[in-house]
């Protein structure tokens, strides 16, 4: 008997509203605005492109494209996409930078 495994999708975790936040906010603590889009695109296919571009009102195709690997979305967009997910995007002091 041999095992099969299948490549790992976080989208199929993304499953509520707590952990879909946990990850973007992982996300964005590393700083990386690629990841930062990537994290924001796994959990729009966690909730359906189709759905997310009636939502937003941005077509599939852009979604896909600002939201991908190498996506690099407009604040708008972004703004637009969290805003459909129930979410908000949020600034908060460094504690890091804050001291130094």
């Amino acid at each position: 008997m041999t095992d099969s495994t299948r490549p790992f999708d976080v989208a199929e975790y993304l499953d509520s509203p707590e952990m879909i936040a946990a990850y973007i906010e992982a996300a964005m603590e590393e700083g990386e605005p690629s990841f930062m889009a990537k994290a924001i695109g796994d959990v729009a296919r966690a909730k359906g492109m189709s759905a997310l571009a009636s939502e937003t009102g941005l077509t599939r195709t852009a979604l896909y494209k600002g939201l991908g690997k190498k996506g690099n979305p407009t604040l708008g967009t972004t703004t637009k996409v969290l805003k459909s997910m129930g979410l908000r995007l949020s600034v908060v002091p460094d504690k890091d930078l804050a001291d130094a």
